[in-house]
């Protein structure tokens, strides 16, 4: 069932590589090929489906494949175990051909650096910002506001570095579900795919929510509002509906299936709107401030009123507010040279909204002292008191473009991830389907159109708003787990499945198929990356490096309770917290002191961005968006955990079913670098 060949010459050596590799959950026949003689191994399981050795002066090579569709029963059955919950998908299994042979239409090719830059700025400035600098200013921070927004601004770039390697390395749809899904399992893959549906459909409900109260400041208030337009309670049941909220929602929808580079085009109008409307803020009000001399700074409790825990409060606070540029990554797909302007679009866009947002910031508190700001609307508080009233239909037009912004942002990017997740057979293949002329998802966008529209007309979405927040978190941390495996413990094999070959014919499928990995493993054994190693050490560094990545889960998540459960007895707690800080401390020594793989670098597309300062930037953004997560309300946390309970049961029942990795065969990456290195 399984074949190599190639200068066999160490047949010890072979025999101990075999033992120390075939093993776990079923038994199968190992036949080696040499020449005229063969050799025979049998082992008590195969863990690894494949597995390939080689040594530069090409005195031997082995490569062995086993062939599931003699025995694909045993690969069904194994998927109903744990081991579907950690198989790994390929970079670019988007361009596998279906079950008949035939590749999907692609997303089109359109976006750059620029288009990037104004989906991701776009997304992120939300009309919170217009509201958030008074509540973190009058509660947290004083007129240290700034401060909090910078600290808050190093926090996200961690996870923006991230991203961006990520981004380059894997340019196809899906963000952080695309990432996990190749580098940490289906199951991982299946609950960060399913938590960003809080981040961008009821998120992108509530967004639409906002949009009536500014509207109505333009007619006078709420109850001049169109009838149309304005919300009405149903009799007997006592729901408020908005169809103001839905009719934007609709709207958006019809131009996201017009196409990406029209999308763009408007989300660029739009957030130039809002950018516009923040500069105006910015010189007007640091103008105003300037000639009454910056009366919000001349206070007796002085500039940090709060002290050091209340600017890291706000700061916790303010880092939501850099939450959107992860959308960037779910456009890959679509972006003209994804190495240069994946890493561009993302760090360009949140050093924008880092700078608007600090400037912004010094200006409010400095027109007026931070007790007299109005926490519900701040900045027309402050210019309204500096004498400055007419400026108000500038701030709400301002908030309203934000808030059109952040809505296209979040329903361009989640039909791109059900679209992942369909191509992948963990969703109905009808969430796959792109249309030829436009070369967007628009049967896709259009359900999910209806359904976030559908929510903001019928519900009041506003307690299920701090659930956006679990779900991007959680989407962050596991972009910063995946970049950990990714150095120091990589896929060392990709799968084939079933549904990507093209033969019918099985005897001529098979010679086909052992000439080709064969001459690709001949080849593969002069490759540099694959220059004589000590298995016995490569193995014991992998599992070494796997074990750290972890315990630095575990001690994560133990010192950020600790650290959170104010309520707990000192003993216990800060018994929790040593213990926990000891065990990540000695796991991130490990990581940092073992040697990075080197098949990290036959993984995905060269050339792009890479993270650096590893493994400490990627543990610290572990640790901030653990602590966050952890200091969610109770409340919030049931709802989301019924939310994830329900994609399980999805998945249980029809995901892992139907997904394509079923009836796969694993080959290892450096006989995929055709593959795994360049778009066909």
């Amino acid at each position: 069932n399984i074949f190599g060949l190639n200068h066999l010459k160490n047949h010890k050596l072979l025999s101990d590589i075999l033992q120390e590799s075939l093993f776990s959950t079923f038994s199968q026949k190992v036949r080696i090929v040499h020449a005229s003689q063969s050799i025979s191994y049998t082992s008590s399981g195969l863990r690894h489906l494949s597995r390939f050795v080689g040594k530069t002066n090409s005195s031997w090579s082995l490569f062995f494949l086993a062939d599931m569709n003699e025995n694909g029963g045993s690969s069904k059955k194994c998927s109903w175990g744990f081991n579907s919950l950690v198989r790994r998908k390929q970079v670019d299994s988007v361009h596998l051909k279906n079950d008949h042979g035939h590749h999907h239409h692609q997303l089109a090719k359109k976006l750059t650096a620029f288009d990037l830059v104004a989906i991701g700025v776009g997304t992120t400035i939300g009309a919170g910002v217009y509201i958030l600098v008074g509540t973190v200013a009058r509660e947290h921070t004083g007129p240290a506001l700034a401060v909090s927004f910078f600290i808050a601004g190093v926090a996200a770039a961690l996870s923006a570095c991230c991203y961006a390697e990520l981004a380059s390395r894997c340019p196809s749809a899906g963000s952080a579900y695309h990432y996990a899904y190749i580098c940490l399992g289906e199951g991982i893959a299946w609950l960060v795919g399913w938590a960003l549906v809080l981040d961008y459909t009821i998120g992108g409900s509530a967004i639409a929510r906002g949009i009536s109260p500014n509207l109505a400041s333009f007619f006078g208030g709420l109850d001049k509002l169109p009838v149309f337009l304005a919300r009405q309670t149903i009799p007997g049941l006592g729901i408020v509906v908005d169809p103001c909220a839905a009719l934007l929602i609709m709207i958006v929808t019809i131009l996201l299936c017009f196409g990406i580079k029209e999308s763009s085009l408007v989300q660029a109008i739009v957030t130039s709107v809002n950018v516009c409307t923040l500069v105006f803020i910015i010189v007007v009000g640091g103008y105003t401030a300037f000639k009454t001399g910056w009366v919000g700074y001349d206070l007796s409790t002085g500039f940090f009123p709060f002290g050091l825990n209340g600017i890291l409060a706000g700061a916790a606070v303010v880092f939501f507010s850099y939450i959107g540029f992860d959308t960037v990554t779910s456009t890959a797909e679509e972006v003209k040279n994804p190495q240069r302007d994946l890493p561009l679009g993302i760090g360009i866009a949140l050093l924008i909204c880092c700078v608007l947002y600090m400037l912004l910031s010094v200006v409010i508190v400095g027109l007026v002292p931070y007790y007299t700001l109005d926490p519900d609307t701040p900045i027309s508080s402050a210019f309204g008191d500096s004498g400055m009233q007419w400026a108000a239909y500038i701030l709400t037009t301002g908030a309203i473009t934000a808030l059109c912004a952040s809505l296209l942002g979040s329903l361009l990017a989640q039909p791109r991830i059900f679209m992942a997740m369909a191509r992948d057979g963990l969703l109905p293949a009808f969430f796959a389907e792109i249309d030829p002329r436009t070369q967007v998802p628009v049967k896709n966008t259009i359900v999910i159109g209806v359904l976030a529209a559908s929510l903001a007309f019928f519900m009041d979405v506003s307690q299920l708003s701090e659930m956006v927040s679990v779900g991007t978190l959680v989407a962050f941390t596991a972009v910063a787990v995946c970049v950990l495996v990714l150095r120091y413990v990589p896929p060392y094999g990709v799968p084939l499945p079933s549904s990507s070959q093209t033969w019918t014919d099985k005897n001529e499928s098979r010679l086909q198929t052992e000439r080709f990995l064969v001459n690709d493993a001949i080849e593969s054994s002069d490759s540099p990356l694959l220059g004589a190693r000590d298995e016995k050490y490569f193995g014991k560094r992998r599992k070494i490096a796997a074990w750290s990545i972890v315990l630095v889960c575990i001690g994560v998540l133990g010192l950020s309770s600790a650290a959170s459960a104010e309520r707990l007895p000192s003993l216990p707690r800060f018994t929790m917290c040593g213990v926990s800080a000891a065990i990540l401390l000695g796991s991130l020594i490990t990581l940092g002191c073992i040697d990075e793989d080197d098949e990290r670098h036959n993984f995905g597309h060269q050339g792009g961005f890479l993270c650096p300062f590893v493994p400490y930037l990627p543990v610290l953004c572990i640790l901030i968006n653990t602590y966050l997560i952890i200091n969610i309300g109770v409340g919030t946390w049931i709802r989301v955990l019924i939310w994830l309970l329900v994609g399980s049961m999805i998945y249980l029942f029809y995901g892992r079913s139907h997904s394509l990795l079923n009836n796969a065969g694993y080959v290892p990456t450096t006989c995929t670098g055709k593959t795994t290195d360049h778009h066909p």
